[in-house]
């Protein structure tokens, strides 16, 4: 590790002195005209914290606020090759990307390797990002930090110098307080889980979510033994720093978790609820720049478009879009399963298997291949907010990823939920018992269940789930038009940021 830490800081060094040297003379000139709010952005380093905190990153730019966009060096760089993110962004003269190392190889790494990650960003980035700050490499000092709740240890709120800290979590506002009750259930004896045979036992003492979560509807940290187990205690631990942040920020609307973002507000009284981010972009873009200028692609995979074109020719809602998301991997025998659970069915589908998202992968059986050509269509990643929207597809087999069941709701497509780790187990449980928008298939992954579910979203109970999904995604969009409540909490917290701002300078003054 100490290797890790002088190879990393080297790196970083020689970055930084090129990043200064680059925009020394650019903020010396910037400081000089009139002082306009600067909010630093920092995403977690995965996909989609990325996605999401890019997409707030253009709202807030185009209110005129001055951004800069903080991203470790490999994301940035596979943004690059993969979008037309810096030409979108291009067009605010007060916005920049800045980069930061987070000591680790630019390959794609596991989420095994999660605490490798965590290690890292507490022992390089952390003091780095301490230096930029104070060097003014980042530009001005910031008003306001909009932090990834994921990684509140990132920045200490009373370090020097001293800036309020807006804490963004991507998930969902229920998993999120799932998250942040999980040290009462250990003290009142409801965690560990104890075994299989325990895991449908209903949780009780979560605020607001009462005889809704099962053990097994927990964020899957909380299926570890040991409830002092550091992954464990880690997600506890950033949850409880998102709480001392100046503000709390979610990607959510009233509509949707209006009871549990009330309930969190008992315990954080300033919380945003700004979302769904890409509706809440796509209609600020149609209406101040123009409707062609509304898509905005974030992803790390290189996309392959020629599955629109393959939609194009199939019936209207006949196709079930498959997709894992983008850290997700199966194994070798689901991947089985789903194929012929998927052929069994009998409907069309349009399946994302990324690069690396099968272990072990040794081929699809050939009488499966032979079947998929008539039925299916494979590619290794999607547009997938264009391909949710496309009137072909009449259902989504998706991992349970707060974007992907934002994007799935707002396109107006019922789900088969097939949950990993993290928020999704909650999310799932939502989306299927108190939303109804949905089936949730949670620790099941045979040919018998993925058939049945794929008919009764898309045939059995296609009437009802699709009419609950249309309802919601009906006051998604209200929500983000003007005088909905995310657009009216989005321009709140543009003028407390403007306020902060404010107060900053007469304490100067």
């Amino acid at each position: 590790m100490g290797e890790l830490v002088v190879l990393g800081l080297s790196m970083a060094s020689r970055v930084h002195q090129e990043n200064k040297s680059q925009h020394r003379g650019k903020w010396r000139i910037m400081e000089n005209e009139e002082t306009e709010p600067h909010v630093l952005i920092f995403p977690f380093p995965a996909q989609g914290h990325v996605n999401s905190m890019l997409k707030l990153a253009e709202l807030l730019s185009l209110s005129g606020l001055r951004i800069t966009f903080l991203n470790i060096h490999r994301i940035h760089h596979k943004l690059t090759l993969h979008t037309n993110f810096q030409s979108r962004f291009s067009r605010f003269p007060n916005f920049q990307f800045q980069t930061i190392t987070d000591g680790l190889p630019l390959e794609n790494r596991p989420i095994g390797n999660f605490s490798d990650l965590i290690n890292s960003l507490k022992s390089i980035t952390k003091p780095l990002l301490k230096e930029m700050l104070l060097s003014g490499e980042l530009g001005p000092t910031p008003t306001c930090i909009i932090l990834d709740g994921l990684f509140n240890f990132i920045f200490d709120v009373d370090a020097h110098p001293n800036i309020p800290v807006f804490s963004f979590r991507t998930i969902s506002a229920c998993s999120f307080s799932a998250y942040s009750f999980v040290p009462k259930l250990i003290e009142d004896g409801q965690l560990p889980i104890e075994g299989e045979e325990d895991m449908d036992r209903i949780i009780n003492g979560v605020v607001g979510m009462e005889n809704v979560l099962r053990c097994r509807d927990l964020p899957s940290f909380c299926r570890l033994e040991d409830p002092f187990d550091p992954r464990l205690q880690y997600g506890v631990t950033q949850t409880i720093q998102s709480f001392k942040s100046h503000a709390l920020i979610f990607n959510t609307f009233e509509d949707l978790e209006g009871p549990i973002l009330s309930c969190l507000r008992s315990r954080c009284s300033n919380i945003y609820a700004i979302g769904p981010l890409h509706a809440h972009l796509k209609t600020k873009l149609s209406s101040e720049i123009s409707p062609t200028a509304s898509e905005s692609n974030n992803g790390l995979w290189e996309v392959d478009r020629s599955c629109l074109a393959w939609l194009d020719a199939q019936p209207p809602k006949s196709v079930i879009y498959v997709s894992f998301g983008s850290v997700v991997v199966i194994d070798d025998d689901q991947l089985r399963e789903f194929w012929h659970g998927l052929v069994n069915s009998g409907k069309r589908f349009l399946w994302v298997l990324r690069p690396n998202s099968v272990a072990g992968k040794d081929g699809v059986p050939a009488e499966l291949e032979e079947e998929t050509k008539e039925r299916g269509y494979i590619v290794g990643w999607a547009p997938q907010e264009e391909v949710l929207a496309h009137k072909a597809i009449g259902a989504f087999l998706t991992h349970s990823g707060w974007n992907s069941t934002l994007e799935s709701i707002v396109a107006g497509v019922p789900m088969i939920c097939w949950p990993q780790f993290a928020d999704q187990q909650t999310n799932s449980r939502y989306v299927s018992e108190i939303w109804k928008i949905g089936l949730d298939m949670k620790d099941v992954c045979n040919r018998e269940t993925v058939a049945k579910m794929v008919n009764d979203v898309m045939e059995n109970r296609k009437n009802e789930l699709m009419g609950s999904v249309i309802e919601i995604a009906k006051l998604a969009i209200t929500s983000v038009e003007e005088g909905g409540s995310s657009y009216c909490d989005l321009e709140r917290m543009i003028k407390d940021i403007r306020l902060l701002c404010q107060r900053q300078k007469e304490t100067i003054d």
